[in-house]
């Protein structure tokens, strides 16, 4: 990469990080990335690509000497082989290590709304103990704590749409009255982007101005691709052997029981400041069209 300062995200090839990398690349700066996949094609030309170097933390710290910033969004959805959750947290605090060795001036974490480092979901526990892991290691930090993201390249809101276009009936968890408050993934990114410039640690939720019930949700999905599926409320434990039925089917993990334990706990709404302007029902009547006809697979995205 040429002189100058430049910024590290991790995965700017996903989904998370991509929107960080564009938000960047908007602002006229130059983008290098971490990712697991480094020779896949189809990545923005403009991004320049290093593989994580987790075994060797040395050549880890290399990759990032002369960065200004790292966006962190590195994690696991689901444990899968020798991925997993225990690995993931392990990993963190490679990177973080490895930023400090190399000097990047500043570290901004994506996370998640309610982290618990005693909760019994292990997606929040993990996410807390990282939360900690950064705290400890760096000395400028931020943390960003989004609610549920949709946007461009979206996994959840496709995969609903997916369902509703070819179902007759969508099964609701429970009563479907569990609050979400969506945020677009522009938001958190130049939430990420507005945090990066400051000196002091900063943890803030990443919230959008809307709120709804998940039921609330899945109806604003089902109007915009033109879906007649029932809905219908069942027990949570057939919500999840139907999910798991269906992951079978399409050869992915379509929820996992952590994820549907937090979105009935409402780990995906927060009462804090909207820190999003973008609203959802605008943006589903958009993406309406094309939402869904085709299956987001995260094991084809991140393992394959």
């Amino acid at each position: 990469m040429g002189g100058g300062a430049f910024d590290v995200v991790t995965g700017a090839f996903s989904y998370t990080g991509s929107g960080i990398a564009r938000a960047l690349l908007r602002e006229g700066r130059s983008v290098r990335t971490l990712t697991g996949h480094p020779g896949r094609p189809g990545g923005d030309p403009r991004i320049e690509a290093h593989a994580y170097r987790f075994d060797d933390p040395e050549g880890l710290a290399r990759s990032l000497e002369g960065a200004d910033c790292l966006y962190n969004t590195y994690w696991v959805r689901f444990d899968r082989g020798d991925t997993t959750f225990g690995g993931a947290i392990d990993r963190s605090g490679i990177l973080f290590r490895a930023a400090e060795r190399a000097g990047v001036r500043r570290v901004v974490h994506v996370s998640v709304t309610h982290p618990d480092p005693e909760s019994r979901f292990p997606y929040f526990r993990g996410k807390a103990i990282v939360e900690q892991l950064l705290a400890e290691i760096c000395t400028s930090w931020a943390v960003v704590r989004p609610t549920v993201i949709f946007g461009p390249g979206d996994i959840l809101m496709n995969n609903i749409a997916w369902l509703l276009r070819r179902s007759p009936v969508f099964a609701l968890p429970g009563d479907g009255a569990y609050r979400v408050r969506p945020v677009h993934l522009d938001d958190v990114a130049q939430l990420c982007l507005e945090l990066s410039r400051a000196d002091r640690p900063a943890t803030v939720d990443a919230v959008g101005p809307d709120t709804f019930t998940f039921e609330e949700l899945v109806r604003q999905i089902r109007g915009a691709v033109g879906s007649r599926s029932r809905l219908v409320h069942v027990d949570p434990r057939v919500a999840r052997l139907a999910a798991s039925a269906i992951g079978l089917l399409v050869r992915d993990v379509l929820v996992t029981d952590h994820e549907l334990g937090g979105l009935m706990t409402e780990k995906a709404y927060s009462d804090a400041p909207a820190t999003g302007q973008l609203r959802f029902a605008p943006w589903v009547r958009e993406a309406g069209p094309e939402l869904g006809r085709r299956y987001a697979s995260e094991i084809g995205r991140h393992f394959t």
